[in-house]
């Protein structure tokens, strides 16, 4: 399979945080961000793959580091960063902003796991991503530390 360019799987979303979004805090659950994340990562997956089956295999840590309110805008963007036989790296950054006052803020980061799936529901091979600027080469070469982290995360452990 020939190689993909990293900006091939690059996906952008915006949402508006809306009062049923919130705590009484007025501040956007988490378990809303994580929707977020999820759904534009497997679309990112789904554009990379060209398949229109992914599953979420696993989400690394993600750390809440600041929150949005009512009113301020979610920008999400996610980028295929390496891929294995049938799954994909993905990272999603969260950045919300107060469109009075300009202010920006990162609120999240996070890199999941996706699988690609076949029509007999089982894995597919996927493309291999190829990075080209810089910064995509800095993520796709840290790619295999990671990995290796997310197999001793997920080893059980023995009596």
């Amino acid at each position: 399979m020939e190689a993909k360019p990293m900006k091939e799987s690059r996906t952008i979303q915006t949402k508006l945080v809306l009062p049923p979004d919130t705590n009484h805090m007025d501040s956007i659950f988490g378990g809303k961000v994580l929707a977020y994340i999820d759904e534009i990562a497997g679309i990112t997956a789904m554009k990379h793959a060209r398949r229109q089956v992914v599953v979420t295999a696993s989400i690394d840590s993600v750390d809440f580091l600041s929150s949005a309110k009512v009113g301020d805008v979610l920008e999400l963007e996610a980028n295929v960063t390496s891929t294995g036989r049938t799954s994909m790296e993905v990272y999603v950054r969260v950045k919300s902003k107060n469109l009075q006052t300009g202010d920006e803020k990162l609120t999240t980061e996070s890199f999941l796991t996706m699988v690609a799936m076949g029509d007999d529901g089982k894995p597919t091979p996927v493309p291999p991503v190829l990075p080209e600027s810089v910064g995509e080469k800095l993520f796709f070469d840290t790619a295999p530390a990671r990995r290796e982290y997310r197999k001793l995360r997920v080893k059980p452990p023995r009596p």
